[in-house]
């Protein structure tokens, strides 16, 4: 699920963020919220009518274990001949819009057409999740309430202007359309592609798909710059310079061997993303790769995202290589503990591989005088 950049600031008293409040009290203090943001009581009191907590939110926010798949794993879980071949097709249908995302946003359109993928199945899988009770079960869990929370109140927003019907439902995150965005997005970026005077994010692919390159745009897209190119490296290469923390241009990595797949490499910095280690997939992450992380924080999502991007665009299956075997959840969940321990920030201790526990263990690997390739293995965990 895409949990997307906080664009908006809303104002909000402290006092109405207190998460895990009896329902009255915390309905009483978004009207407050409500009431400060120019919102009518009447029309505060009927977005709240029957609104209530959704128990299978919670389940869903609290069984993301798809995200400790390995890349390998989940990337072929996630891209089919199928996908392919009605990202093809969708590409053709959707020509013009495509066209214009390109002329002037300069995103590709396998990069949109991935989301698309992924996110709904091209808009045929939107979530049946009320998304007020989905917003409002969020905002209300104290997991997470400084994400939701405003969200909710973006939705109210969007309730008071006639654009948000209360039995609207998508993701159980709260997002909404066939690209899944989060309210305040919808405020900020949400665009008529279609020209019918209305955005329509759950009927028209044109107004979804301009709404998500608008928002991709406003989180830091460079124009007409790759995100993910495929590599080979060498044996030789000094593993501890990889990862997305170490770019470096891309000509002081053909110095040291770094070759590419297909194509020439783009004259910009990048990274060597190794993740699954220095035996596996191997890719050069261009600036355009961070501006995923503002849509979904998963390493292992975004990377499958960026690179069935590729796929779209012509660029062949890649070498799956012969990466030693992961740790499962619950050794991951062992190592992050043992990371912790010695000082690290691991970005929470969950089982899942992010980035700063690819950090911490690059650096344990470097001390214990291993390959310093960001991933850990049963002998690391052992060792440490």
């Amino acid at each position: 699920m895409r949990l997307t950049a906080l664009l908006l600031t809303l104002a909000t008293p402290l006092a109405a963020q207190d998460c895990g409040a009896p329902l009255p009290v915390f309905f009483d203090g978004l009207k407050a919220e409500a009431a400060a943001m120019g919102i009518s009581s009447a029309t505060a009191d009927a977005f709240l009518a029957d609104a209530q907590i959704d128990p299978a939110v919670l389940r869903a926010d609290q069984a993301q274990g798809v995200f400790q798949l390995d890349f390998v794993t989940f990337s072929r879980r996630l891209i089919s001949a199928a996908r392919i071949e009605n990202g093809q097709a969708m590409s053709a249908r959707h020509n013009d819009i495509f066209n214009r995302i390109e002329e002037q946003y300069g995103i590709p359109r396998g990069v949109l057409l991935a989301f698309w993928a992924f996110e709904t199945d091209y808009g045929a899988i939107q979530g049946d999740f009320n998304t007020r009770n989905a917003l409002l079960t969020l905002a209300h869990d104290c997991r997470r309430p400084e994400l939701f929370h405003p969200e909710l109140l973006a939705a109210m927003q969007l309730f008071d202007r006639g654009d948000f019907d209360l039995n609207t439902t998508g993701a159980w995150a709260g997002e909404i359309g066939q690209v899944q965005m989060l309210p305040r997005d919808i405020i900020a970026h949400g665009t008529d592609g279609d020209g019918d005077g209305h955005i329509s994010l759950k009927t028209s692919a044109p107004d979804a798909l301009m709404s998500g390159a608008a928002l991709l745009s406003a989180l830091g897209w460079r124009p007409n710059e790759p995100a993910l190119q495929e590599i080979t490296v060498p044996d030789n290469l000094d593993w501890s310079r990889t990862g997305l923390n170490h770019p470096q241009s891309t000509a002081e990595w053909a110095a040291l061997g770094v070759t590419t797949r297909t194509g020439d490499f783009a004259d910009l910095s990048g990274a060597v993303l190794l993740p699954m280690g220095r035996n596996g997939p191997a890719f050069m992450a261009y600036p355009n790769f961070e501006v995923y992380f503002e849509w979904n924080q998963s390493l292992t999502y975004v990377t499958t995202a960026a690179y069935f991007a590729t796929r779209l665009a012509g660029a062949p299956i890649y070498d799956a290589g012969d990466a030693n075997p992961g740790l499962s959840g619950d050794q991951m969940i062992a190592l992050q503990n043992k990371l912790a321990a010695l000082g690290y920030d691991v970005g929470g201790i969950d089982g899942i591989l992010g980035e700063k526990t690819r950090e911490a263990v690059q650096n344990e690997q470097q001390r214990l005088g291993l390959p310093a390739d960001a991933w850990p293995t049963t002998d690391l965990l052992r060792r440490m």
